[in-house]
């Protein structure tokens, strides 16, 4: 089948459903003075039932994305695996030789996240470059159908969405991913390798998550067991605080991590049958994962019933942890230069996401700064990773960038891929500028 005009339209039993599940909500007790640190306040969690089941409008909410963003479904033959319909928002910018960017979500994102960017990413003006964006809902997530067979890993996600772009008439495309749309063997990553060059010309991420350099790719360790401690001294304040907070959430943020790539099946019955345990299983990663964004309640509602009204229900969205763990060849070749992908990479940092890793700083040259910058090349983890070209660092965002501070990741991707930048007219023929004549 081809590409087909998609409408949310959630069926009155299951709203019907829903509130029915609400109203016989139970809840935990909770100590005094708990806060954050058990998990979900149990006040906010009363709070937003409460809303959900009596004041929430879901219709309005699913008009408004319905109005807001441009919907599709179109089969997707994966192989080894059949046929999936994949649902997706295609929104074309006015310029007709726009840069055709694919954005990839992850967990416990969806679609939903490209609401605020996509319409600034397809503005057309003289200035800076315009884009036609595709956000796909991975197989599994919002209103694509699921895959049926064990094994659906990285390789299966790069090609639904590979084989989409290509659907699409856009034979050449960038990417744009955080969470499963990072590095390592994640899904934009594995786009650049298995597509990159003659299809896949660019790709950018604002969670830029990898191991520290391993010694066979950094010869400075075998000095000391204590190279990271002499590391230290060559960080910023930046850095610093962000490789605490990446112990901070080793210790304290990943209890859900280590549930979903090895028992996603046991947590999935409790996510599709309870409404509240879905709600406070996502609303716990939204605050904790964000810089202090100042959620709405219906905001928070509109994220949390994607999950619930989604085609293949919560429980299937957990399954790319369970296979993506099981999938070990890429990982101890993440630092591996004969397996890099070689086409331009683009890095944002946000100082709330979870893991914050040292990167690569240019200062003005003198001995001293320029003995640091060769350093700095050993002890950048992300930079050993790939062909950066593009790097950014800002001073508020967390881990939903694109939905957190949509307007400095597009400025970002402008910047990356604009006249001036170092990935401008990777993709011939669209480098996305309109002439002043015809705005």
């Amino acid at each position: 089948m081809g590409e087909q005009p998609f409408q949310i339209n959630v069926s009155d039993e299951h709203l019907t459903l829903l509130k029915a599940k609400l109203d016989l909500s139970a809840f935990p007790d909770e100590l005094d003075e708990a806060g954050w640190a058990y998990g979900a306040p149990l006040t906010d969690l009363k709070r937003l039932v409460k809303r959900w089941k009596d004041g929430y409008d879901w219709r309005k909410h699913e008009k408004a994305l319905n109005d807001e963003l441009p919907q599709f479904t179109r089969d997707i033959e994966v192989d080894g695996f059949g046929s999936l319909n994949i649902h997706y928002v295609h929104i074309r910018s006015g310029l007709e030789d726009a840069i055709p960017l694919l954005f990839v979500h992850g967990w416990p994102g969806s679609f939903f996240e490209i609401r605020k960017m996509g319409p600034l990413l397809a503005q057309v003006h003289p200035d800076h470059p315009s884009f036609h964006v595709v956000a796909i809902s991975l197989p599994g997530y919002g209103f694509s159908e699921a895959p049926k067979k064990k094994g659906f890993n990285s390789k299966q996600y790069a090609e639904v969405c590979h084989k989409l772009m290509l659907a699409l008439g856009y034979n050449e495309y960038v990417t744009q991913g955080g969470d499963w749309g990072g590095i390592i063997l994640w899904i934009t990553r594995k786009l650049a390798v298995e597509y990159g060059g003659e299809h896949a010309k660019a790709w950018h991420t604002n969670f830029p998550v990898v191991g520290p350099p391993r010694f066979s790719w950094n010869p400075f360790q075998v000095f000391t067991s204590a190279s990271m401690l002499f590391a230290l001294l060559w960080m910023t304040p930046e850095e610093k605080a962000g490789l605490q907070q990446a112990q901070s959430t080793q210790r304290h943020e990943l209890g859900y991590f280590q549930m979903q790539t090895t028992k996603p099946q046991t947590l999935g019955y409790s996510l599709a049958d309870s409404p509240v345990g879905l709600l406070a299983w996502i609303y716990e990663k939204l605050v904790r994962w964000t810089d202090k964004y100042p959620w709405d309640d219906d905001e928070v509602l509109t994220w949390i019933s994607i999950y619930w009204f989604s085609r293949a229900g919560p429980a299937a969205s957990l399954r790319i942890y369970y296979e993506i763990a099981q999938e070990r060849g890429l990982i101890p070749s993440v630092y591996d230069p004969t397996t890099q992908p070689s086409i331009p990479m683009g890095i944002t940092y946000f100082p709330g996401e979870i893991f914050g890793l040292p990167r690569k700083r240019v200062t003005p040259l003198s001995f001293w700064s320029f003995t640091k910058q060769i350093y700095s090349q050993f002890f950048s983890w992300v930079r050993r990773t790939g062909n950066v070209v593009f790097e950014s660092a800002h001073p508020m965002g967390g881990h939903f960038g694109a939905y957190e501070a949509p307007a400095l990741l597009a400025d970002d991707l402008r910047k990356m891929f604009g006249r001036n930048g170092p990935a401008y007219g990777v993709v011939p023929k669209r480098v996305g500028y309109a002439a002043r004549s015809r705005l």
